[in-house]
């Protein structure tokens, strides 16, 4: 993990470029995605950031016990989401990725060759015991995790739970639209409405509501980004609640007002952000 980070720590980051939008056969095949394709110089395969999304047990958290590996909330945009990502980073920056995206449980020996990981709609997520050793572990070595696309009440409740038994001795706090993670590439201004909905709400370029309205109200409507820090003072946790990163990147070519609005200038900036923020803190 130190290796790669130490190699990619010196980049250019290309912030004044612009997206351009593509569409695809069938977004849901990783041999049929359309997302172009590119290679790295041979003997570096492992000095290239990959994208790496974590699957886990769902079933309720606080009790509950779920299946594991068998689809529903940690596959949620996979994989396009990852390998569009992956395109758009190695397009942007200088950082050298790998084009294929990795999945993987924490109790997976090589997750420490990775400093980046991702979990997806934790609304019903479940930890093991071994999970939330393995996982304090990861973050306070040196780790990231980015955490998206949960809404509501209930489903924050559930991962609070889940990432208290991570870090009971810490305290989460919400992370100030002025802190570097906003601004490592591309500024997002304290002023930008950072949530995004899946596209179904987003069609036709929403500004705004962009809650997702088939989700049940229980009261917290707005985006929250919430983080926890390791014993440096780094940011290790980026938690983006009330947002739908995940579509930005997986969508982005079925509809060009979606693209525009959220993928172009929310999605791709913020996951770009913290990704750098993570490769180079």
């Amino acid at each position: 993990m130190n290796r790669a980070r130490l190699a990619l720590i010196v980049l250019l980051c290309l912030a004044g470029a612009v997206f351009a939008q593509r569409r695809f056969r069938d977004p849901r095949q990783f041999q049929d995605s359309d997302t172009p394709k590119w290679t790295n110089a041979p003997g570096f395969e492992k000095d290239v950031f990959t994208f790496v999304r974590i699957r886990y047990s769902e079933g309720g958290g606080r009790g509950f016990f779920g299946g594991r590996g068998r689809g529903g909330g940690w596959s949620t945009d996979w994989p396009d989401a990852e390998l569009n990502f992956s395109y758009r980073l190695q397009q942007m920056t200088s950082l050298k990725v790998n084009p294929q995206p990795v999945d993987m449980e924490l109790t997976d020996p090589q997750l420490f060759r990775y400093p980046f990981i991702y979990i997806v709609e934790p609304g019903d997520l479940a930890f093991t015991d071994d999970e939330v050793k393995i996982l304090r572990q990861y973050l306070l070595n040196g780790g990231f995790l980015m955490v998206d696309d949960f809404w509501g009440v209930d489903e924050w409740e559930n991962f609070e739970y889940e990432i208290k038994r991570v870090f009971k001795d810490r305290e989460m706090f919400d992370v100030p639209r002025t802190h570097a993670i906003f601004s490592m590439v591309f500024p997002l201004p304290p002023d930008l409405n950072l949530q995004l909905p899946s596209i179904g709400w987003g069609w036709g370029g929403a500004r705004e509501v962009t809650w997702e309205r088939n989700k049940r109200y229980d009261g917290d409507t707005d985006a929250h980004f919430r983080g926890f820090n390791d014993d440096k003072g780094r940011l290790c946790v980026m938690i983006c609640h009330n947002t739908d990163n995940g579509d930005g990147w997986e969508r982005e070519g079925e509809n060009v007002e979606y693209f525009r609005e959220f993928s172009e200038k929310k999605a791709y900036p913020l996951g770009i952000n913290i990704v750098v923020y993570a490769m180079t803190h």
